[in-house]
């Protein structure tokens, strides 16, 4: 059945009678949720949502973790034609009122005690009308709780309600999704139910999902990429299993062993890094013997293909399976979007047995542009473009689409609408290439490329990604925009870090002290050096400077999708970049002294 509105989504997922549509845990056990609970729960919230005067067009936040809860309150809204906003549960109360004011909200769905005070400390400033909570809090009695409407449900339809929400129409707005923002104000995406719909048509076909495969719900649901995974998952049947905190991941991977797994480069470069620091002595060596191996047949990996060759099997029983057992070893299927993947970590997956199908794509465009699947897969590429959507590469390199699945604008902002277009094709923002097969890669967000003071492009992403392939680099960033030179900043991957120094007696009090210490500073510009060798003349890095502080949300260094914040990163430290690039003057000139000196 084609999918015309996200209603329609909800009406398959419930028409199923599945015993087992969600997953939940409480007090460590795993409590299944049926379609038949999901469909009552949905209709009393709609209800309510009703008796409230939420009404078509009406604008409803949702500030959560991943849980339940926030599926059964997009539903119920979606199914009142009324606009869902969803909020990152990391923003800041100033953040979240920016949202509040400019969306218009009514009624905002929160989390937690903590959610409700964030929101509450702001409300008065805008035009919302209600909290609700989702969690039981006992000491507000004052204030609608989730769970108290929820324990009174009992009708499994709301005939009236089901009967409007089949009226909705694809060109109505569904949500509107603000972007995290890595330069700039914020902005409303207006996405409508025909826009994600059209996505979800053509990626249902190419994902091989279905009846008896379990995914797990943990990247943000405001972010449009997990939102659009999990509407996939339900519709196709599957199981989703929902992970509220990052740091509970290990173990829900080893108790709900999904057959699906969905995540970020950041996420791959964490497993990455944690296989590499665990493995030492005996292990490294069988390690190291079985990545050479997996090397000569990654190709057969990449095609979906299981290699016969003795010694792949030997490393698969000795090394690959049991990489798989820690993501729980039954994951057939990993898919990696949001950011660019780097070719180097999604090879030695593929040495390892795991073949990642990174996807492509904006908020902007409901949200996929490109998947490798497992029919068409190219190591280093998005994969090929969706049939449903036209693209081109503009003079500039820069990539433009157009196509159903692309946004009608952002809400409230006319001016910088259409600056986001050119004709009737949407500018993406990102330098991209399509190969003479069909396959496209992209090599980095155009605002984001470095121009030297020679005139000297630099993409910043690929070189960072290699980087970050190496188990010592937690996090990378390229500077030297107007600048003789490009230079590194660099985060190390400090667990890794620590034990190296421990192994050498590098006693310090600090991590600050340890970035400081010449054999640290030492094995990172060799790190550098190293990767230099491949890089062009102009593209070198020339100085390598050390941050003993980890980059967050918090501070403003990275997106609540995890990518990172390049311009607010060169800003909190603008003073020792511009200290680099002075010392780095004093030498030269020091050097050209001492050469003239000997002439």
């Amino acid at each position: 059945m084609e999918i015309r509105t996200l209603n329609d989504v909800f009406f398959t997922v419930v028409g199923r009678d599945n015993e087992r549509v969600m997953l939940t845990r409480q007090d460590g056990v795993w409590n299944p949720i049926s379609a038949p609970q999901l469909h009552r729960w949905v209709t009393a919230i709609a209800r309510q949502m009703q008796l409230w005067g939420i009404r078509q067009g009406d604008r409803v936040v949702l500030l959560s973790e991943n849980r339940p809860e926030w599926a059964v309150a997009d539903y119920a809204t979606l199914l009142l034609g009324a606009i869902v906003v969803p909020i990152y549960a990391t923003q800041t109360p100033e953040q979240v009122l920016y949202v509040l004011k400019h969306s218009g909200a009514r009624l905002a769905f929160v989390s937690s005690r903590k959610q409700y005070e964030k929101v509450e400390s702001v409300r008065q400033d805008s035009s919302l009308e209600r909290i609700v909570v989702m969690d039981s809090v006992s000491d507000l009695p004052d204030v609608p709780q989730m769970q108290y409407i929820l324990s009174g449900s009992s009708d499994l339809a709301d005939p009236a309600i089901e009967a409007f929400a089949h009226t909705v129409q694809p060109d109505e707005v569904a949500t509107l999704i603000y972007t995290s923002g890595t330069t700039g104000t914020p902005k409303g995406v207006i996405l409508t139910h025909g826009n994600i719909a059209s996505n979800l048509n053509v990626t249902v076909e190419l994902t091989e999902i279905g009846l008896g495969d379990v995914a797990i719900s943990f990247l943000p649901l405001s972010h449009i990429t997990a939102r659009h995974v999990d509407y996939l998952v339900a519709y196709r049947g599957a199981t989703l299993a929902y992970c509220p905190n990052f740091n509970d991941l290990p173990q829900t991977l080893l108790e709900v062993r999904p057959t699906v797994f969905v995540g970020v480069p950041r996420v791959y470069e964490k497993i990455h890094n944690q296989i590499l620091h665990t493995t030492t002595g005996t292990k490294r060596r069988i390690f190291d013997w079985a990545v050479g191996v997996g090397h000569k047949y990654r190709e057969q990996v990449i095609n979906d293909q299981i290699p016969r060759a003795l010694t792949w099997k030997l490393a698969n029983k000795l090394v690959f399976s049991k990489i798989r057992e820690g993501i729980g070893g039954k994951a057939r299927l990993f898919i990696s979007g949001g950011a660019p993947l780097g070719k180097e970590l999604a090879a030695w997956y593929g040495d390892i047995g795991i073949r990642i199908d990174e996807g492509y794509g904006l908020t902007e465009t409901s949200p996929v542009i490109a998947v490798n699947t497992q029919q068409h897969h190219r190591l280093g590429t998005v994969g090929k473009t969706l049939d449903n959507l036209d693209v081109k590469i503009a003079a500039d390199g820069e990539l433009l689409v157009r196509g159903p699945s692309v946004f009608k604008g952002y809400w409230n902002m006319p001016e910088e609408t259409a600056g986001a277009f050119e004709d009737d094709w949407f500018k993406t923002g990102d330098i991209g290439h399509i190969d003479q097969d069909g396959y496209l890669s992209i090599t980095d967000r155009k605002k984001d490329l470095i121009k030297t003071s020679g005139g000297k492009f630099i993409a910043p992403q690929p070189i960072e990604n290699s980087l970050k392939a190496n188990p010592y680099v937690g996090e990378a960033a390229v500077v030297g925009d107007k600048r003789r030179f490009a230079a590194v900043l660099i985060v190390p991957n400090f667990p890794i870090l620590e034990d190296w120094a421990q192994t050498r007696n590098l006693n310090t009090e600090s991590r600050k002290e340890l970035v400081a210490t010449a054999q640290v500073r030492t094995l990172y510009e060799g790190i550098v050096e190293e990767l230099n060798e491949n890089l062009a003349q102009f593209e070198k890095l020339k100085k390598v400077m050390l941050l003993w502080e980890e980059l967050s949300v918090a501070d403003g260094t990275l997106t609540p999708s995890m990518k990172l914040r390049r311009r607010h990163l060169e800003q909190r430290y603008h003073k020792q970049i511009d200290a680099l690039y002075a010392e780095a003057r004093v030498h030269e000139k020091g050097a050209r002294s001492a050469e003239e000196a000997r002439r």
